[in-house]
């Protein structure tokens, strides 16, 4: 460590563990994860006559969220990284322990060698978006799971079953009204669902996921840091002139921001002008089907995020049609 503060933070679901690089030395502290404990994080910090030290965390479910967007709104500047990069820093490093205080030390220690770029701040009308569509998310998968269950349960527990799935139903619909409101009462978030739309084979739910998550040039510099960020972008894996492996989607990045694409994908190859152009070419070089739509899964983000930059509508003519 140099003398230059940094603060690193181990994020989990009631706690965050800090520790504060300052003068060569660590510095540790436990606050509760919430308003009050982050206001004891800035008293801790004036203790220490350190005012904005940039600030690490991992991303770590949603429950980094808050504390991100309470720090920022005070002026630091947070950055937010995957935990894979801590864990491959953590093996560079050779660290041997696994504590949320260690974990703590790993992530200043991080934020010092490698500057990660800070968070935009999201505005009010994005973060309540993103709260719905993760909210969504998870009652369709739970819908999936009665419905499942369904099929196989005994006669003693069909009908709570049935009922669940009745209320499922309506949560569904009442989220999906909800999402829907949110962004026609949003001008800004409203002019890009508008921008969005304009690509055939992207639809309202899609839409949700890109603009709650995904492609908006205020968080990314150009697409290649989108798609990375979906974990989009392709792995190579080769060594030597044995060791030649077929490349794959890396898939370290957004889980659902991927999920929210695939079907859209497969729509846009086969039943648009454009997708159709798109897999033909592929296909004429000897690209398998699978790596086809993961490639078109990659296309849809890089062009919502060409369209929501240049905001202008989807131009088929860019697309060989």
């Amino acid at each position: 460590m140099n003398t230059t503060p940094v603060l690193g933070i181990d994020v989990s679901k009631d706690k965050l563990d800090c520790a504060l690089g300052v003068e060569g030395k660590y510095k540790s502290k436990v606050v509760t994860n919430n308003p009050q404990g982050f206001a004891g994080l800035l008293i801790w910090l004036q203790k220490w006559h350190v005012d904005s030290p940039p600030v690490c965390m991992e991303a770590t479910g949603v429950y980094w969220e808050a504390c991100a967007e309470f720090l920022t709104g005070h002026g630091l500047k947070v950055s937010v990284v995957n935990p894979a990069q801590i864990k491959a820093f953590g093996g560079s490093r050779l660290v041997r322990t696994k504590t949320d205080a260690v974990d703590a030390r790993l992530i200043a220690d991080f934020c010092h060698r490698m500057a990660p770029e800070a968070v935009h701040p999201s505005s009010p009308g994005e973060q309540a978006l993103r709260a719905l569509v993760q909210r969504l998310d998870a009652l369709q998968r739970m819908h999936m799971q009665e419905s499942n269950r369904l099929d196989v349960a005994r006669e003693a527990v069909r009908a709570g079953i049935a009922d669940h799935l009745v209320w499922l139903d309506k949560e569904i619909e009442s989220l999906t009204q909800q999402i829907r409101a949110r962004i026609d009462e949003d001008p800004d978030l409203k002019h890009k669902r508008d921008l969005l739309d304009s690509i055939p084979g992207v639809g309202e739910r899609t839409i949700a996921a890109i603009l709650a998550f995904g492609a908006d040039p205020n968080h990314f510099a150009n697409a290649r840091q989108c798609v990375a960020f979906a974990g989009l972008n392709p792995r190579q894996h080769q060594s030597g002139s044995s060791v030649k492996g077929k490349p794959r989607m890396s898939k370290v990045g957004h889980a659902l921001l991927r999920k929210a694409l695939y079907m859209p994908a497969m729509v846009t190859l086969y039943k648009t002008a454009w997708g159709q152009v798109f897999r033909d070419r592929l296909a004429a070089t000897g690209k398998p089907p699978k790596l086809i739509i993961g490639a078109m899964m990659r296309k849809l983000l890089q062009v919502a995020f060409g369209v929501l930059k240049s905001g202008q509508p989807f131009n088929p003519a860019l697309h060989g049609c």
